[in-house]
Formats: C-alpha cells, sequence, structure tokens
C-alpha cells in the first residue's frame, strides 16, 4: 500500500448561477488564509431553476479551471425526489441532517444512472474536465452506488470518506462542514469545530464549505482559522489528485 503525505481537500459545495455571488464570497475568503487548489461542486441544474450555463457563468469556471482548481458533479438538481422515507432512520438522514436535497439516498439504480449520464453530458458539452462525483448532503442509496460503480467516474465521497471507484478502496476522509439552516445549528456547528478536530492520522481531510457559510462572518472567520491550521501539517490538493495519489485508473 502506498504511503499517503497527510492531505487536505478544500471544496465548494452547490455552485450554480443562483448561488455564485456565495461562492465568490468563499473562494475570497479561502484566497485570503492560502492560494490553495480547491475542488467545486457544480450542480447542473440546481433546484430545477433551469439557470442553464449562462455565457459569464462558464467563462467564471474557466477560469477557476485555468487557476487549478477541479470541477467535480454534485448530483443533477439537489432535490431528493424519490418516494417519501418509510423508516425512521431513513426520515432522520432524508429530512433532518439535509433538507430534502439528499437527490441520490433513494433512487433506484436505473434513475440514478439516467442523472449522472446527464450530469456527464452538461460537462462534455461545456468542455469541463469531469472525474468525481459527490451526492448532495453525502446521501447515497444502494441505487446509487450501483449506478456509480458501471460509470467512469474515478471517485466519490461519504460524509466520512474518500471512495476511489476503480480500483474500489476507501479511505477516513473526515469533513469539517458547517450547518446554517438555523441559529441553533449554527452555533452547534461553531461550538462542535470549536471543540473538537479531525484525527491527525487521517490520511484525508477535507473542508466542505456551502454558499450559505458565506452569509455568516462568524463560520467564515472560524473555517479560516480551521484553514491555517489544516494547512500547517496538511498538503492542498484537489479531490481528483487525491484520487490519482491513491491510485485511480480508468475503467475498460
Amino acid at each position: 500500500m502506498i504511503a499517503l503525505a497527510p492531505a487536505l481537500c478544500v471544496s465548494i459545495h452547490d455552485v450554480a448561477p443562483a448561488t455564485w455571488e456565495r461562492c465568490r464570497r468563499l473562494l475570497a475568503a479561502v484566497a485570503e488564509v492560502a492560494p490553495v487548489p480547491l475542488t467545486l461542486l457544480v450542480v447542473p441544474d440546481y433546484h430545477r431553476r433551469g439557470d442553464g450555463l449562462p455565457p459569464w457563468y462558464r467563462n467564471a469556471l474557466a477560469d477557476r479551471l485555468a487557476a487549478g482548481d477541479e470541477l467535480a458533479l454534485h448530483g443533477l438538481v439537489h432535490l431528493d425526489e424519490a418516494p417519501p422515507p418509510r423508516s425512521p432512520t431513513a426520515w432522520f438522514a432524508r429530512r433532518v441532517l439535509t433538507a430534502a436535497e439528499g437527490e441520490f439516498a433513494a433512487l433506484p439504480a436505473d434513475a440514478a444512472a439516467a442523472r449522472l449520464q446527464t450530469g456527464l453530458a452538461c460537462f462534455r458539452a461545456a468542455g469541463w474536465p469531469l472525474r468525481g462525483f459527490v451526492a448532495p448532503a453525502w446521501l447515497l442509496g444502494d441505487g446509487g452506488w450501483r449506478a456509480l460503480e458501471a460509470s467512469p467516474f474515478a471517485y466519490t465521497t461519504t460524509a466520512a470518506q474518500f471512495h476511489l471507484l476503480h480500483p474500489r478502496r476507501a479511505v477516513a476522509a473526515p469533513v469539517i462542514a458547517y450547518s446554517t439552516r438555523s441559529r441553533a445549528r449554527r452555533l452547534l456547528s461553531l461550538a462542535w469545530h470549536r471543540l473538537h478536530r479531525p484525527a491527525d492520522d487521517a490520511p484525508l481531510v477535507r473542508l466542505a464549505l456551502h454558499p450559505d457559510d458565506a452569509l455568516y462572518p462568524a463560520v467564515l472567520r472560524q473555517a479560516q482559522r480551521q484553514l491555517e491550521g489544516l494547512l500547517a501539517t496538511r498538503l492542498p490538493m484537489t479531490k481528483g489528485a487525491f484520487a490519482d495519489a491513491l491510485g485511480a485508473t480508468t475503467p475498460a
């Protein structure tokens, strides 16, 4: 097994025309700390707004690619449109941990595969390279996993792990993320991350920023401090670069 240097991946979630102004604020906050390579998680039809790829948005993402960032697919619509959850566990995951945005939490394999193919086609039409997929809210049901395993994607991530898909390999990848849907959630997130730090021996630590994080100065300040601390001991890279370090291959 290859020995990996401790790595850090910083990602911006929910990238879309409707969220771009907040994403720009997150990008600026990261840049104030250090010029690290980022993975931008793109939603082709965010909340079914039908925004498409306006020229200004396509140019903005082209600039990020030219600067060394990576674009990854983050679902197709970022909405949970599967039948309602039937168990308390599923209800908690799909309605409490996320506000009905776990798009791939309960899709059958054929529906999940169709959405992956549409996302791939969108990236192809824009001329964007694509190697990674991250499910909204990190929720992947059995159907989503089966669709991914038959896809050309090199990697995916869940709430606790980084998953290489070809060949299959998973490593611990704790994530620092904030919940800002209410004041109580926001304060709990800030308190949790103030008191807890990811394990030093984890091969990868992720800092996952979401557009609404940009609305709260306390969240941005703490995220910046987290980034400063992590950069003291970890090598920043895109998720695609980490997949390469793990030994990603292209499926036949």
